[in-house]
């Protein structure tokens, strides 16, 4: 896998603020496709800056919000293409990323040979490197730009994002990040380069999801109260993001509506082992975690939280864990 031979981050500055930039007027639109949980939260950070965003989802339910706070609804993807000039793709995958950039009456036919693309979703390296190329075909740039950070940090703008295509295109694009992410890199001009960082960092995230509910389980079972369990490992060596963002949802029992679904790591840890499998890598960790998520997701909870990996063990144990209030 090529490795970057150009890196660089960027700290967010506040000059998108409309309140500080007289300019804000004049700020380019903004397309944003996917108004799901992380893009809605995105596209009403960018709106908050002064941008003019268009925006399209397939369900009528995703625009209550945004049409709210003044975005403007988009019949199809290629009205976002015809309106904006920097489109984000908040899909759930490069499949989908490809059925709304292709085609006559896709993203890029209807952008005319100009503007940016930014696909913001967990793909394989393989399918931005493609992507990327079609985009060139029709005079448009794309940036493989993935985000970290979760719902969270995509409602309080403080995502990470980790892009990789032409330096001149990240450089313009650099407002438009900025209103939604709090620390921006760019890896290098290859595309793919974004995607494969992305997979190093959701190895991670997965494999620790999969220990946090392993350990609360194991800790329950043991006759250790939960919420003592969560206070003392949150301030001793074991802990890390995962364990203190997903526990406390184990501990609320609160597995529905999802912050992150169990499926979501079904995807996202496929495509890691999938990559790993192509470069003849072994990645034991990241293989037992990805199964814990299978068998949730088998187990009818692949569109809950993610911290439901846990009830696994409460099915195979009858382990005493928190019930919702």
């Amino acid at each position: 896998m090529a490795v970057g031979h150009e890196a660089g981050h960027e700290t967010r500055h506040d000059e998108t603020n409309p309140q500080r930039n007289p300019a804000s007027s004049k700020l380019p639109t903004v397309g944003l496709i996917g108004l799901g949980a992380m893009g809605i939260e995105v596209a009403l950070n960018i709106l908050r800056k002064g941008f003019p965003v268009v925006g399209f989802d397939v369900r009528d339910s995703a625009y209550t919000r945004f049409e709210a706070e003044g975005g403007q609804r988009a019949a199809s993807p290629a009205e976002v293409g015809i309106q904006a000039s920097v489109v984000i793709l908040f899909v759930v995958n490069a499949a989908q990323a490809e059925s709304v950039l292709a085609g006559d009456k896709g993203v890029l036919a209807a952008m005319s040979g100009k503007g940016v693309v930014a696909l913001c979703c967990t793909a394989l390296p393989e399918d931005a490197k493609r992507l990327g190329a079609m985009a060139a075909e029709h005079g448009v740039t794309l940036l493989d730009s993935p985000v970290s950070g979760g719902t969270a940090g995509a409602a309080a703008g403080t995502l990470t994002i980790m892009a990789a295509g032409p330096k001149d295109a990240f450089e313009s694009t650099r407002p438009v990040f900025e209103a939604f992410g709090a620390n921006l890199y760019h890896l290098g001009t290859e595309w793919g380069l974004g995607s494969t960082m992305k997979m190093v960092n959701q190895l991670l995230v997965g494999v620790h999801i999969a220990a946090a509910c392993e350990a609360v389980a194991f800790g329950a079972r043991a006759g250790i109260d939960p919420n003592l369990l969560y206070e003392i490992v949150s301030r001793s060596a074991g802990s890390s993001w995962a364990f203190k963002d997903r526990v406390p949802r184990i501990l609320a029992a609160d597995y529905a509506p999802p912050s992150s679904a169990v499926n979501i790591f079904v995807k996202d840890l496929g495509i890691v082992l999938d990559t790993a499998r192509g470069m003849t890598f072994p990645l034991p960790l990241a293989g037992s975690a990805y199964q814990q998520f299978v068998a949730a997701s088998a187990a009818g909870w692949g569109n809950e939280d993610d911290s439901s990996v846990v009830r696994l063990f409460q099915r195979i144990a009858d382990i005493p864990l928190p019930k919702k209030a």
